[in-house]
């Protein structure tokens, strides 16, 4: 055996390193727990199933603060059920995000001097394929980085063959129940893209723009007119009506009359609607109904026509006038100027604040567009999401976002969910001869003859239903019966309304048509998790022109994957955001690096988990921190039950910190200067506590408890470590109040020492007095060695003291011979405990005066007044009376 292999078998803190460097272990250890299969779901097993499918990230990205927050949380969860003895599957995958993905590969084309159209279809798609080969893994790397225990070896991506195959038949199934349709409707138009968009990728930003009054009808004020304020002068070419409020009593002679319109020469009407709101403006609007949202659902409910005035790209089309063909924007301007050379223009504000929606992708306005698109229709659909939670099926934690779903569910649109790219799920509608249509499935051939439709479908239909066709849906498989529904959905508060709701109306569908009674059936996940934004740390969003974002993978280089992950889980508490900052990272790593010495030295003093000698042979330390352990195990259990994630890492920090490190750990110092019996005892409690500590701990951080329990423990890996089981003993709460007492004491020696300005290693002569021999129990040397006390002199005579009281303890300090204490630091110290105790006595003697409230308080809390106000009295008291034995110095 060499010299290292005798001395770490001897004393197993050798096989640690020096000191903490995440950087040195990580991707050892992450890769250690790959190949050993600990992420790998067996669907056969006989433990129960737990399981949380990834929500998708694009291929084309990389990962940002809050999927890191998204990540660390769902991770968290699979280690603590695969520690607590469920069969865990945490499924990972990418989304083929089709209108990101286009848009990288055609930059990469427009780099070449190559454009989208000059290739065909077959050839472009060859080419997006090709590079997310070669550029589409970044995501997969980094969450090895943050440490995700996902199971790699079912890795799904929503244009895989099997993914392919669940779109193509749940088009069909709902296209055969009348669900899907066909219809010219109003949609979000990117003329960059050249594609319909959904509402999540519209962002509303405010601009400066111009509001613009225009006069239509007569240019005479005795004859019939209107006026219109708009921000959009040029969809004026696009007007088939002007509206007003049915009872507004101005414009009662002119509706149902028409006017002229200005450019077009087109006779518009005046109509009346409700919507109108007639305290606004002059009272009238113009109506767009191919260009406006509300003004296309005024044109279906008067009939109006709808003339779309621009084409794919936003210029000017079809109109007939000399504006055709101008860009949007341009033909904004000469528009006005016609109109103000007619002497039509009445008001011009500018600049006009408004909010207007941009591509989230491209940047440009979106462009309200007359669209012919393929549609959901809904209604039935939504109304199963909203009963599944209204019934119970499904749980929103918090329950303060219901009313948000709720609101988002119960008063949905039909979803447009064709796009004119070529990425994506091809639209399997094709097209006859004679322009009859078939919807065709998986396993079947469209007609000879027939043509597919160009369109792709919208990403979020895919992913909508990945909780079941990442399972191996529509076929029968065993991991759909061990793991689905899903246990919990992890995601922001953010895309609750795009995402979740599709996945639960899609889910609800298939459970549905798949019954012989048509009745709705299981719910896709269990748990529905909205967790907050993350914001920097003076709460501000997280962005680029802000230039305030943070990259999770620059924390993980310098401050390692546990201080991060850390970070995260501690701010995280359902529904509420929560804001971070390098110094919270800082404090993280602290606390990783705290952890590693204070395990490191509890080894090397020969710490280990053992069989613990009976409750009474142990000190009253020893009971407390025992008791400490199980009360904070079931705080934390019930913390991470309720989704509380901050809580349970509140709780983990203080306890590991604070009464393992700071207390437990440097009271056990004295007793390894104790017997050989005494000595056993204090390692073996130790090394319990930490191996339990250092369990709870490891689903948040847990590399650097990967790293301790293995050495502390001989085990093979915390990951497949049981998770701390509850005890039946009951507490101690005689040892809590000594250890309590205690630990005031020192605290109130040091803060009198603090006062004093001595350093820490500088003694104080002093003696403590009043304590018996069951409270000592090896309390002297602790509270020795922790307010650093010395004995006194033998000719020791107090003529002043500081005195502290609690339970029967005293401290007494040598004022005359210790040559260490100011005297007027003291006094100081004393007249300000006595305001603080004067003004409690005042508080509790005023309460317990007041007649009303005692009337109407709990006997419990009037109780609890009245120790209050005995322990201010006696506090009173005795401070007076020192600070009067000090004045006769």
């Amino acid at each position: 055996m060499t010299s290292a292999a005798s001395e770490s078998s001897q004393n197993p803190a050798s096989a640690l390193p020096k000191s903490w460097e995440p950087s040195a272990v990580e991707a050892e250890l992450y890769q250690g727990w790959v190949d050993a299969g600990y992420f790998t779901a067996d669907a056969t097993s006989d433990k129960p199933g737990y399981s949380i499918v990834l929500p998708p990230p694009n291929v084309t990205g990389s990962l940002h603060m809050g999927h890191a927050l998204d990540h660390t949380l769902m991770d968290v969860l699979s280690r603590r059920k695969r520690m607590q003895g469920y069969e865990v599957l945490w499924l990972p995958g990418m989304d083929h995000a089709g209108i990101a993905t286009q848009m990288v590969v055609e930059k990469q084309l427009a780099a070449e001097g190559k454009r989208r159209d000059e290739m065909s279809r077959e050839d472009f798609i060859e080419r997006v394929w090709k590079w997310k080969a070669e550029s589409g893994g970044t995501i997969g790397e980094q969450m090895r980085r943050l440490g995700d225990g996902v199971d790699w070896s079912r890795e799904r991506f929503t244009l895989d063959e099997g993914l392919s195959r669940a779109v193509q038949t749940i088009f069909k199934r709902l296209y055969d129940a009348g669900l899907i349709y066909r219809a010219e409707r109003l949609v979000n138009w990117s003329p960059v893209l050249q594609t319909a968009i959904s509402d999540i990728e519209v962002k509303f930003e405010d601009v400066e723009g111009e509001l613009v009054s225009l006069r239509y009808g007569s240019l005479d004020d005795a004859e019939p007119h209107v006026i219109v304020a708009t921000t959009r002068v040029e969809t004026m070419l696009g007007d088939t009506a002007v509206a007003v409020h049915p009872a507004d009593e101005r414009y009662q002679a002119l509706i149902g009359t028409t006017l002229e319109h200005p450019i077009t020469g087109r006779q518009i009407p005046i109509i009346a609607d409700d919507y109108v709101d007639p305290e606004f403006g002059t009272g009238a609007v113009k109506i767009t109904p191919a260009h406006d949202p509300n003004d296309f659902e005024m044109g279906l409910r008067h009939k109006l026509p709808m003339p779309t005035i621009m084409d794919e790209t936003g210029k000017i089309a079809d109109t007939g006038t000399r504006f055709d063909g101008m860009d949007r924007f341009e033909a904004r301007v000469m528009i006005r100027e016609e109109l103000a050379g007619q002497g039509r223009v009445v008001a011009e504000k500018r600049p006009y604040l408004h909010s207007v929606g941009h591509s989230e992708r491209s940047g440009e306005s979106i462009e309200p567009r007359l669209s012919m698109q393929w549609w959901v229709k809904v209604d039935e659909l939504a109304k199963m999401a909203g009963d599944a939670v209204r019934d119970g099926e499904t749980t929103i934690h918090p329950k303060s976002l219901e009313p948000r779903w709720f609101g988002w569910v119960d008063d949905m649109h039909d979803w447009c969910i064709s796009r004119q790219l070529w990425w994506g799920h091809r639209i399997p509608i094709w097209y006859g001869p004679d322009g009859e249509a078939v919807c065709v499935g998986p396993d079947e051939i469209a007609p000879e003859g027939y043509v597919q439709d160009p369109d792709v479908l919208d990403t979020w239909f895919s992913s909508g239903l990945w909780p079941f066709s990442t399972m191996g849906w529509p076929d029968k498989t065993d991991e759909l019966e061990k793991f689905y529904p899903t246990s919990v959905l992890v995601t922001g508060y953010d895309i609750l309304f795009f995402w979740v709701a599709r996945m639960m109306m899609f889910g609800k569908f298939v459970a549905r048509d798949a019954g012989e009674d048509a009745a709705p059936g299981p719910v896709p996940f269990h748990d529905v998790f909205l967790h907050g934004l993350v914001r920097d740390e003076h709460g501000k969003k997280m962005s680029k022109s802000r230039g305030n974002g943070i990259d999770p993978l620059d924390w993980v280089e310098r401050f390692g994957a546990d201080a991060l992950r850390f970070t995260l889980a501690r701010g995280a508490n359902p529904g509420s955001d929560l804001s971070v900052g390098e110094d919270h990272a800082k404090s993280s790593r602290s606390f990783a690096t705290k952890l590693f010495n204070a395990t490191k030295f509890a080894m090397m003093n020969g710490a280990r988990p053992a069989p613990l000698p009976d409750r009474a042979d142990l000190t009253d330390v020893d009971r407390w921190i025992l008791d400490r352990l199980e009360q904070v195990r079931a705080e934390v259990d019930a913390d991470f039950d309720r989704y509380e994630f901050g809580k349970a890492c509140e709780a983990l920090y203080h306890f590991a910190w604070d009464e393992v490190c700071d207390w437990y750990l440097e009271l056990a110092k004295v007793q390894f200067a104790a017997e050989p019996a005494r000595v056993e005892a204090t390692r073996a409690v130790l090394g319990t506590v930490l191996d339990a500590l250092l369990r709870l701990l490891h689903p948040v951080m847990p590399f650097v408890t990967e790293t301790l329990w293995k050495v502390l423990t001989g085990g093979e890996s915390v990951v497949i470590a049981q998770w701390p089981a509850a005890t039946d003993v009951e507490a101690d709460a005689v040892a809590a109040q000594r250890v309590s007492d205690m630990q005031k004491l020192i605290t109130e020696v040091r803060r009198f020492r603090s006062g004093q300005g001595l350093n820490d290693k500088q003694k104080v002569s002093a003696r403590v007095t009043g304590m018996g021999e069951a409270d000592l129990d090896g309390k002297l040397g602790s509270i020795a060695s922790q307010a650093w006390l010395t004995d006194p002199a033998p000719d020791f005579t107090v003529t002043a003291s500081l005195e502290v009281r609690l339970s029967r303890a005293t401290v007494v300090v040598d004022l005359d011979t210790s040559g260490t204490v100011d005297v007027e630091a003291e006094k100081r110290r004393l007249a300000k405990d006595l305001a603080a105790a004067e003004k409690e006595l005042a508080s509790t003697t005023g309460k317990l005066g007041n007649e009303a409230f005692l009337a109407k308080a709990p006997e419990k809390v009037v109780e609890k007044i009245r120790g209050r106000q005995q322990v201010a009295t006696e506090d009173v008291a005795r401070l007076r009376a020192r600070l009067a034995e000090l004045d006769g110095k």
